[in-house]
This record gives structure tokens, sequence and C-alpha cells, in this order.
């Protein structure tokens, strides 16, 4: 892509600097004002694609620490100096327009190669001007799009020139000057063009509509409540769009991101061209449950709650949760955080609720074990086996597994459940087991049982197992 524009810059440089000479060539000849002010204007448009050929080369180098945006913006500088350029020259034609209908003296020649120098500029300039319109197009370059700019204009005045020309051979000498005043009209109007889409972009403005597209691009993507901001900038041929969406405050950070990924995916669909910065804003939710503003209360003070149990009573809500903390924390700072936890959830739902936590040790998610000694790994699985009276609907228990940490013995097993047992009984069951397991091993910290469901609807008479796997880390046993 930025061969092809330096190509196609290199191209206009040639061009114009062929058209400049051929047309002040003819215009000394013949004292043509028109033929002149067009070999001015051919001259600044050299001039310009020389700036534009530096720019292009520049404009497409990456982002560096001292230019984060990159380099875009040169292109815009460049096609203002053109700007000013083009006003300077479309003030002195008309001056010397005005000089020569006022003052007179000057006598225009309208030959046949006068015309014919005009006639191929004006072909060379229609297709320099559709080539650069098509490579600014594929790179939205903005120097090459004034460039095109540049050599369609010239169409226009250089024709009006040939108007001039007919104007002197039908008798009416005037006719240049009054040509050479149309060319610098033309000149000033590309001017004006060209210097307000540069201002906007060096000013940051964003282009018409632009906001509103890239609004209605995310809007509705699932997950955002809603767009907060959206601020476009453009920058050479790279259209800078930061992005601020409100999203449900109670989705996770892997949610959120999603969210985010979803967002730049769709505005770049819009626009190839955008480079996208999302940032996502919490926002409460109609739909939120009240146990969902807890754990957004509990979240936002970096506490962990669970068993979350809310209650109408008398028509007064009533709010319970289990709340984990450090374990060694003395019991005044435990209860610290606490109070600050129940006054977040007040100021949430109301001050006339009821809420209680209950304060428990958080688990040590750093604990280091050992596999117990095969008598004890044996005698609990045998304790197990006979256990069946408190096990409810939990039809055997394998994959059994026996540690020794630090803070004491962790037992983990698997059983099997009938299908449509509920996950409330599954519970209760395995909550037995565990009081059963440490009226007898009152070291047992920890027991995690894991159930799933049986699909032999075979009898289980005769099936109660206990499989003892130390040291076993793979897929659990089939029954």
């Amino acid at each position: 892509m930025s061969n092809e524009k330096e190509a196609v810059a290199l191209g206009s440089i040639l061009a114009s600097g062929a058209m400049t000479v051929g047309k002040f060539a003819v215009g000394l000849s013949t004292g043509s004002l028109g033929l002149l002010s067009e070999g001015l204007h051919s001259l600044l448009d050299l001039g310009a694609t020389v700036m534009t050929w530096f720019a292009v080369r520049v404009s497409d180098k990456p982002a560096d620490a001292g230019h984060p945006y990159g380099h875009g913006k040169i292109e815009s500088v460049t096609a203002l100096a053109e700007t000013g350029l083009l006003f300077l020259t479309s003030a002195w034609i008309a001056y010397e327009a005005v000089r020569r209908l006022i003052d007179g003296g000057v006598e225009v020649e309208a030959t046949w190669w006068s015309v014919g120098v005009v006639v191929i500029c004006i072909a060379i300039d229609a297709y320099r001007a559709r080539e650069l319109s098509r490579v600014a197009k594929e790179t939205r370059s903005q120097a090459l799009e004034a460039d095109a700019l540049h050599f369609s204009s010239d169409i226009l005045s250089s024709t009006v020139v040939l108007v001039g020309l007919g104007l002197v051979w039908l008798g009416y000498p005037k006719g240049d000057a009054l040509a050479a005043i149309g060319v610098s009209v033309f000149v000033c109007h590309a001017g004006y063009q060209l210097g307000r889409r540069t201002i906007d972009t060096l000013i940051d403005a964003a282009p018409a509509g632009t906001a509103d597209r890239v609004e209605t691009a995310v809007a509705r993507l699932p997950g955002v409540a809603g767009v907060q901001r959206v601020r476009v900038r453009p920058a050479g041929s790279v259209l800078f769009v930061d992005l601020d969406l409100l999203v449900g405050r109670t989705l996770s950070l892997d949610a959120a991101g999603a969210v985010r990924e979803q967002a730049i995916r769709a505005v770049q669909a819009e626009m190839p061209e955008a480079e996208v910065s999302v940032a996502t804003h919490p926002l409460a939710l109609d739909d939120e449950t009240v146990m969902d503003r807890v754990a957004v209360r509990a979240a936002g003070l970096g506490l962990a709650v669970h068993h979350v149990t809310v209650q109408r009573v008398n028509g007064r809500l009533a709010v319970g949760f289990d709340l984990e903390v450090d374990g060694s924390l003395p019991i005044e700072e435990a209860h610290a955080l606490s109070s600050r936890l129940e006054a977040g959830i007040r100021e949430e739902l109301g001050s006339d609720i009821e809420v209680e936590s209950h304060i428990e040790p958080l688990q040590d998610n750093g604990l280091t074990g050992v596999d117990a000694e095969p008598d004890l790994l044996r005698a609990i699985g045998a304790h197990l086996a006979a256990s069946r009276p408190v096990a409810g609907p939990l039809r055997d228990v394998h994959n059994l597994r026996v540690r020794r940490s630090a803070a004491g013995l962790v037992v983990t097993f698997h059983s099997h459940v009938a299908p449509g047992t509920t996950v409330v009984a599954v519970h209760d069951a395995i909550d037995a087991l565990e009081r059963d397991l440490r009226g007898r091993w009152p070291d047992i910290v920890r027991v995690i049982g894991h159930s799933e469901p049986d699909h032999d609807d075979r009898p289980s008479v005769g099936r109660e197992r206990v499989a003892e796997k130390p040291g076993h880390r793979g897929a659990p046993d089939a029954a």
C-alpha cells in the first residue's frame, strides 16, 4: 500500500513538471495570461506533489514513543501548506488579470498549438485525478486526496483558458484576462475545500456522521447497556475511535472483556480504517436480583461471600450471608470488614432492611500436602462404606483420596446419584458425610465430594463400594 502511494505521487510529480514547462512555454510565446496563470498553477501543483511524495513516505511509518498516534498528520500539514500556496496563486492571478483589464496593452496570440497544449494538459489532468482519487480512496490518504483535488480543479481552469483563447480568436482580447479571473476563482475554491478539510483534521474534528455510525454499530450488541461517549479523531489514513460503553455491573471481568472485543470488531467492520479503544463502565440494571446486588457490593470491597439468603419477613427484607475472611485476622478486624459490607448493603438496598453475616475463615489456596498413609486411607474408606444410612441419595463412593497438609486432613471423593436427584438433596447428603467423618477424625479440615448422575438404572444393592486411589489424579472411575 505504501509503495503504491509513493508510486502514484511520483507520477504526479512527473506530470506536473511536464505541464508546468509546457504551459509556461506556450504562455510566454503567446502572451496569454490565462496560460501563464495556468503555468503558475501547475508550478504550484509541482511543489504540492513533491510535498505529497515526502508526506506519504513519512505518514506510513509506524507509531513510536514520540508519536503514539502515528505520523499520519504530516499529510494534513502538507495539505495545509498546499492550501496557502493555492490562495497566494489565486490572489496573484486575479491581480494580474484586473491590471490587464484596466491597463490593457498586452497582445494575446491564439494559436493552434497553444490550444493543443491546453487540450493535452486537460487529458493528463483527467488521468492523474482519476489515479490519485483511486489510490486515495484505497489508502485513505488525505495528501493524495488533496493532489487529486488539484488535478480536478486544473481540468476546470484549463477549460476556462480554452474559452479565453477562443474569445481572443473571435476578436475579444479581454477574454484572456477574464479567463484568468475564472482560473483564480477555481483555484480559490479548490483551496477553500482543501483547507476546510485539512483544518478539521488538524483540530481533531470528527468526520460528519462518524460518531453516529459508531454508536449504531455497537448499541445493539449483546451485553452493551448503553453508549456513554464516542470520540473520533482522524490522523492521516487512520481514524482513532475512543468508545465508552455501559455494561451491567454484575458482569465478570472476562465477560466485560468479551464485550469490548466484540465492540472493536463491530466498529472495524463498519470502518476498516478505525483503530478502536473501548472502555467499559458498570451500570446498575433494572433486572438485578438482590443476590446480584449483594455480590456487587462485596466485590467492590474485595470480599468473598456465599450462601446468600434473601427473605421477606412481614414485608421487610432480610439478607443473610457467609463472609469469608483470612482466618488469621483478629476478630475485631474481621468484624470491621463485616460491618463495612453490611453498611454497603444497606446503602444499596435501603436502610430499612435486616442484614446478618456469618464470618468464617477463608480457605487457604496455598496448602501443600502429601498422600496419607495407606492404613488411614483404608480406615476412612471402610467408614464411608459403612455410612450408607447418612449417605442418602449417594449410591457409592469412589476415587477416594486422603492428603495431609499443614492445616490438617483433606478428603476428596466422587459419588454417583440417580438422575433427577436435586442439587439440594445431593448437597445435604455430602454435608452429612462430612459431619460424620469429622466426628470420627477431628483433624479433617476439608471434605470435597463430587457427584455425577448415574445413568445405569440397575438397583444399587451390591454396588456400594469405595475405590481407594492414593495419589490418583486421573478421571473418575466409572461405577
